[in-house]
């Protein structure tokens, strides 16, 4: 008999976090016949970076040695995935509004409708009820830039989904 992911995630989490890293979602699943253990990691609010390639394996081999001392609780065979969300996940929680600042985003309201924009900012920061500021954005059309409206403040708690846009030019990283 195997472990549920609820058993699992308290091992799994004090190595993550010893990584520097939180620790996103923990799943056992069993596909095409066999089992996945699926550890997804995320880089902490605060951070400037995303996780990188030699944080992921780290936490891999963490999580494996980890893992097999109390493989009693896992299916004999098991495959280990160590992932991050990735760049298209849906922003679920303030912390992943708060790491997209400076990002495109779409926003499905609550209340019905979308917000297109760049996300200027999380307020107030820690623990109170976030506000988010989004700066509306038309896309430009035959190569003009986008038209940029004024700060729109939306609570949290009115944001039914929200997403990411990638850009493959512009955007956070790219200097005026």
């Amino acid at each position: 008999m195997s472990a549920p992911s609820s058993e699992i995630r308290p091992l799994v989490e004090p190595l993550v976090s010893a990584a520097g890293l939180w620790l996103e979602d923990v799943e056992l699943v069993r596909e095409s016949g066999r089992h996945v253990l699926r550890v997804v990691v995320d880089a902490p609010e605060d951070a400037d970076d995303s996780v990188d390639l030699d944080a992921v394996a780290a936490v891999t081999r963490a999580v494996a040695e980890a893992l097999d001392s109390v493989d009693h609780r896992l299916p004999e065979r098991y495959t280990l995935e160590v992932s991050t969300r990735g760049a298209t996940a849906p922003l679920t929680a303030r912390r992943h509004y708060a790491r997209a600042i400076g990002r495109l985003v779409v926003l499905e309201l609550a209340g019905g409708g979308a917000l297109r924009g760049r996300l200027v900012a999380v307020e107030p920061e820690g623990e109170a009820e976030a506000t988010l500021v989004v700066t509306p954005e038309t896309p430009g059309v035959k190569g003009r830039p986008p038209k940029v409206g004024e700060p729109v403040r939306t609570p949290l708690s009115a944001v039914r989904a929200g997403v990411v846009e990638v850009e493959l030019r512009g955007g956070k990283d790219e200097e005026d």
